[in-house]
């Protein structure tokens, strides 16, 4: 009987808001209209990270990758789940969820370390920077970007391996918009223990840690605005650090949010249960990356500048 159930799944059926379809045209209408905002949005960031000189500090430098790695991640799963609210299509091949699952924790993983990153420099411009060019130098901060997208890329392998090396007895229904590693390990068939440990050990690294940082940074920083006499020094200082804060409290708190909910949340049903980590997949997947541009382009002068800089120049060259 062991033998005959446990067939060899070859695709995953994704139920998203199978059980609320009037709800679907809307949400294919707004996630179409978030995807194209985080496409112009964080496109425009990167090009003028590439191309103002004015933006060619280590700070533009993780601000650039955060918007590719945006896109990145968007883009592997937006596309799919619009073709599914649109055709009501919602199988994916099992490599194809393997893939998905890949990239989403590829370039989570990876987010967690940039925006880390981030708040070191941030650290070192403010209570060094004396110091602030010696110790972030182009070939430093070139490294730190570069480890963060390794060990992300990394971690995703090892994760995505041992996910989808499981067996799946039969069950291919996803409670959700994409191939999240916890659905999918609810379906297997075996024990996952393995998988379970070395999820905690990866949220201890890429989570708890960066976090550590972030919040060690903020506090010298904190220490050092409040010593500042100048009362413009201490303005200059919050607005080159409530940016990133800001995308900081937003994306710590809707994993936090997704991944640390209450067990009575059950008593809400199934139903209910199903569609709101639905909208919160969803703030996380999309909201998220539409909000760091607008975050960034409107709390920074420079960003500004830049962008307006272009916009001239391409009317200029027309």
């Amino acid at each position: 009987m062991d033998i005959i159930n446990k067939t060899f799944v070859k695709e995953f059926i994704l139920l998203g808001l199978a059980g609320y379809p009037e709800l679907e045209i809307t949400f294919f209408a707004l996630i179409l209209i978030m995807y194209l905002v985080i496409l112009i949005g964080n496109g425009v960031l990167i090009i003028a990270s590439i191309f103002d000189s004015r933006l060619h500090t280590p700070m533009y430098f993780f601000l650039g990758n955060l918007s590719f790695l945006d896109i990145c991640y968007t883009s592997s799963s937006v596309p799919s789940t619009l073709v599914s609210l649109i055709t009501k299509k919602r199988n994916i091949s099992f490599y194809g969820c393997a893939a998905q699952m890949f990239f989403g924790f590829a370039m989570g993983s990876t987010e967690c370390f940039l925006l880390g990153m981030m708040a070191f420099d941030r650290y070192v411009a403010i209570c060094n920077p004396l110091r602030y060019p010696i110790i972030m130098s182009k070939v430093v901060y070139v490294l730190m970007a570069s480890v963060s997208w390794l060990s992300g890329g990394i971690n995703s392998i090892v994760q995505t391996s041992l996910a989808m090396q499981l067996p799946f007895c039969g069950n291919n229904i996803i409670n959700h918009f994409l191939c999240e590693i916890l659905a999918v390990l609810k379906l297997a068939c075996a024990d996952i223990s393995l998988n379970i440990v070395t999820l905690a050990m990866s949220n201890m690294v890429f989570l708890v840690l960066p976090l550590l940082v972030i919040f060690f940074s903020y506090v010298f920083i904190l220490y050092t605005i409040l010593r500042m006499n100048s009362a413009t020094g201490r303005r200059k200082a919050f607005s080159t650090c409530s940016a990133h804060l800001t995308v900081v409290i937003i994306f710590y708190g809707t994993i936090f949010f997704m991944y640390a909910k209450p067990k009575s949340q059950d008593l809400l049903g199934k139903d209910n249960l199903q569609a709101m980590e639905g909208l919160v997949s969803v703030f996380y997947g999309v909201v998220t990356p539409m909000l760091n541009p607008i975050i960034y382009s409107l709390r920074n002068k420079d960003v500004k500048a830049a962008v307006k800089y272009m916009l001239s120049w391409k009317a200029v060259k027309q």
